[in-house]
């Protein structure tokens, strides 16, 4: 029991010494790229549903591969960050007859 009190009061010293820690900036993760031998499928047809409120963007489906085949991922509406300007929609690329997703941004000014 007394350890616990000795405990329970360096931490409270601890925690009220003043000491500033600076916050840790965000990690930014970096996957590898995404390349399929074979194209994807032709877009699918979506019918684009009313916004849920004005400030909200559609971000249009596109495929996406699992490993073994292409999947569609249906569209949807995202409220944008914080001073982003545009959706720039996900795309495959053509790449020295390969194919390179490139994942769905919002972009900045």
């Amino acid at each position: 029991m007394r350890s616990i009190l000795i405990i329970s009061v360096l931490a409270m010293a601890g925690a009220t010494s003043g000491c500033v820690v600076a916050p840790r900036p965000p990690r930014v993760i970096v996957a590898a790229p995404v390349v399929v031998a074979t194209p994807p499928p032709p877009p699918q047809v979506e019918v684009v549903p009313p916004a849920p409120a004005g400030a909200y963007v559609w971000q249009p489906g596109h495929w996406r591969w699992d490993g073994r085949e292409y999947q569609w991922y249906p569209g949807r509406y995202e409220l944008p960050p914080p001073r982003a300007t545009v959706w720039v929609p996900a795309a495959w690329v053509e790449r020295r007859g390969q194919w390179v997703f490139r994942p769905g941004h919002w972009a900045y000014r």
